[in-house]
């Protein structure tokens, strides 16, 4: 009687370990973290890409447009004041004339390298318009900016002694150095009574503040900064987004006051 052939199986093979499996776990560990960085810093390069194409710092998951303004006709550019801008009260910082028919309200974060070009626009704009504009800042401090709100705080508490703008210009001037001790630093230059200062620097006096104003800003409809309104008389607006030159900002002016 014929025997059944008999065809053995093959004999599983391993698989050739892969690169990763050959390296130590500590090579191996750090190789990961490399390249995990690497790829943080590229979507970080495209960002700030995006940004410096903009003119202006966006919020994370907002598409602000930051183009220039062109003033043309007023008829083009003059809209119904929204009516989310809050009011200006006794607790903004004027500069200027209190009383001016022309308000420009800066959303601006102290840490932002465009709010840093747009804000001397300020001092500029009521020394040229004495009398007709008034410029009003206020607080939109951004999330990937971590010295932005206490920034923000330490002006408010330089404000309390009347050196709000002062100390804010200081602080643009030198963003690398934000932190408590420039901002205690700054006081001092400023002649500010150090005690109250560092009282209120830090108990975060004014960090409700802060963010009430980042909150009205939000919601009238500013999406990056610096995000500005140019409102005129009769209560139409002109939103400015992004970094604008003084000489965007004047035609604004000019057509409200029908120059």
């Amino acid at each position: 009687m014929d025997m059944p052939s008999y065809t053995p199986h093959p004999v599983p093979t391993k698989p050739k370990p892969s690169f990763l499996e050959t390296m130590p776990p500590k090579t191996a560990f750090i190789g990961g973290f490399i390249a995990a960085i690497l790829v943080l810093g590229t979507i970080g390069f495209i960002i700030l890409g995006s940004c410096l194409l903009k003119g202006g710092c966006a919020l994370p998951g907002q598409a602000a447009d930051n183009n220039p303004i062109v003033v043309n006709d007023p008829a083009d550019t003059v809209d119904t004041q929204p009516a989310g801008i809050p009011i200006v009260t006794e607790d903004d910082y004027i500069l200027g004339d209190p009383n001016a028919p022309i308000t420009v309200i800066e959303y601006s974060d102290i840490e932002c390298p465009f709010c840093e070009r747009f804000h001397p626009n300020a001092q500029q704009t009521v020394n040229e318009y004495p009398g007709q504009v008034r410029w009003v800042f206020r607080h939109f401090p951004l999330s990937f900016h971590p010295q932005a709100e206490p920034a923000a705080n330490a002006a408010e508490c330089a404000g309390e002694q009347g050196k709000f703008y002062e100390f804010i210009s200081i602080m643009f001037g030198d963003q690398e150095s934000l932190g408590m001790d420039f901002f205690k630093q700054t006081a001092t230059k400023l002649g500010l009574k150090m005690t109250q200062f560092n009282d209120c620097l830090e108990s975060e006096k004014y960090i409700a503040k802060i963010r009430t104003q980042a909150q009205g800003g939000a919601a009238a409809g500013v999406e990056g900064t610096p995000g500005s309104f140019v409102i005129g008389a009769d209560g139409g607006a002109v939103p400015i987004r992004g970094a604008l030159p003084y000489e965007s900002v004047k035609q604004i002016i000019d057509s409200l006051l029908g120059a």
